[in-house]
């Protein structure tokens, strides 16, 4: 079976570097390319399928060890490997690379056969964490289901609805002002909120039939089959104190000193539209949720 391309992210200022590194890599791999730091962030916001990132670390403007430390303090651009390649080559050099959460570091003038095989090593780990997390449908921060899990399980749980086993609940949860957490807190303990958040969720539905999963960055996503809207809304009630009496300090937060989540639900009763609508449903009240103060549930029957 012939394996899908994966993206790499090539940032440099010299064209000349730009061009060796394309044409090195594009034979059996999607090559994009960035001039600069800035540059190089506006493109990993556009394209979300990065698979890695090689990165000069000298150059004008924003420097690759800024531009590095941007990329770890995005949920969305944390976890994509970034190899520096640079003509800094003292150990001291490296060494601040790697600290800063550099996967590996490769000396100019490179030398194309040992950047081919830094880079296949690379990729072929990416390659591999993303096949476990599918195989496994488990979030490998927070333990709990993920996105894909979620989706299945709904999938399913919707056409036995269909089949006339009652309604269908579920919620949308999402940490309010988490961004500001991260900033002050550090990620570190960004990512131990997000598993107490976790686990306070797991601990809320008592049904074998009712789901939760991380849906994505601070969101999370509770599914309660069988639920008629009154149960539902009380069951996420009782999720949002659960979270509420953790006491996790956040002394950023607009509303609370501590740690707070809003939730947004939704129920049906009607199957013939997509298990879609049902959440494009509950994401709608989670908006509400957030424009109305946070820190609240708000459903929608």
């Amino acid at each position: 079976m012939m394996l899908e391309r994966q993206r790499i992210l090539v940032v440099d200022d010299e064209r000349i570097n730009r061009k060796l590194l394309s044409e090195l890599l594009e034979v059996h791999h999607d090559v994009v390319v960035a001039k600069s730091g800035e540059q190089a962030l506006e493109r990993m916001q556009a394209d979300t399928g990065i698979d890695l990132i090689l990165l000069d670390v000298m150059m004008p403007g924003m420097s690759g060890h800024d531009v590095l430390r941007r990329l770890k303090g995005n949920d969305a651009t944390k976890d994509v490997p970034v190899i520096f390649i640079t003509s800094l080559n003292s150990v001291d050099d490296e060494e601040i690379g790697l600290d800063l959460g550099a996967a590996d570091y490769i000396i100019k003038p490179f030398h194309p056969g040992i950047v081919r095989l830094r880079v296949e090593n690379h990729l072929r780990f990416v390659r591999q964490r993303k096949m476990l997390e599918t195989l496994a449908g488990r979030d490998c921060l927070t333990e709990i289901d993920n996105r894909r899990r979620f989706e299945e399980v709904l999938e399913r749980e919707w056409r036995r609805a269909g089949r006339g086993t009652g309604p269908m609940s579920l919620a949308i949860l999402d940490v309010d002002y988490f961004k500001q957490y991260n900033d002050h807190y550090g990620h570190a303990r960004g990512d131990q909120a997000l598993k107490a958040v976790a686990k306070a969720l797991s601990g809320g539905p008592h049904r074998s039939t009712d789901f939760v999963a991380r849906y994505g960055g601070e969101e999370f996503v509770m599914l309660f089959p069988g639920t008629g809207a009154a149960g539902a809304r009380e069951l996420a009630e009782t999720v949002r104190r659960a979270v509420e009496t953790l006491c996790i300090p956040h002394e950023y937060s607009a509303i609370a000193p501590h740690l707070t989540v809003s939730i947004g639900g939704a129920t049906s009763e009607d199957f013939q539209a997509p298990a879609l609508a049902l959440v494009e449903a509950a994401d709608s009240m989670l908006y509400r949720a957030k424009a109305e103060g946070r820190n609240r549930v708000v459903w929608l029957a």
